[in-house]
């Protein structure tokens, strides 16, 4: 996902690795959290819950000023990423004051998925209107990575309130398929034959008219 900023050398399209990053160091830090749950303290699956949001959050600002000019919009893609990165620090450091009373893990794990689900929303209509303009087969499998993404978050709300451990895992595999999707647009992309088309805009939902 760091390929469109290098061959753009755009900075606002550098929430793609920012966003996929952290979603994957969540990911780890889960696992680790479950095993090791008092290593780092408490405040460790706080963090991962709410790392995770900030993924998302940066996904939705990328998709979000993909459509805009570059031109005109420099400027206020650099203070959104400043703010959301300073925000992000004060975050984990407060996560990390022993002192600081937190609210149920359970209560901040329900509201943090469902933003999430909120932001996924947003990023399944951003893909799937851009399929709509194109109307090319491969331009459906980013929202479709995405739809799959959402019925994860979805499927853990429900893990969150009533410990099924059915829901857990499905999410955990439809969370696989989701991010097989996109690391196969990732390959098509990338590193097949036509990657010196300059496909990518179009197969990451992208306004292909802001590349050309």
């Amino acid at each position: 996902m760091i390929k469109p900023y290098q061959i753009t050398k755009e900075n606002r399209y550098l929430g793609l690795p920012l966003g996929f990053g952290f979603l994957g160091a969540t990911y780890a830090l889960s696992a680790f959290a479950y095993f090791q749950p008092y290593f780092f303290g408490n405040g460790t699956i706080y963090l991962q819950v709410v790392v995770r949001t900030f993924a998302f959050v940066f996904l939705c600002v990328t998709y979000y000023f993909s459509r805009k000019s570059a031109e005109n919009n420099q400027w206020l893609w650099n203070a959104t990423l400043i703010l959301l990165i300073s925000v992000f620090v004060t975050s984990v450091i407060l996560l990390s004051i022993p002192q600081v009373n937190l609210p149920s893990y359970q209560l901040t794990s329900t509201i943090t998925r469902v933003f999430n689900l909120i932001c996924i929303v947003y990023l399944c209509a951003h893909t799937l209107r851009s399929h709509l303009e194109t109307l090319d087969p491969d331009t459906l499998w980013s929202p479709f990575g995405y739809i799959l993404l959402g019925i994860s978050q979805y499927s853990l709300i429900i893990y969150a309130n009533d410990n099924s451990m059915s829901a857990w895992w499905g999410a955990l595999a439809i969370r696989w398929a989701g991010l097989a999707i996109f690391l196969i647009i990732a390959y098509k992309a990338f590193y097949n034959t036509k990657k010196n088309a300059l496909i990518f805009p179009k197969n990451n939902g992208f306004n292909e008219r802001n590349h050309t």
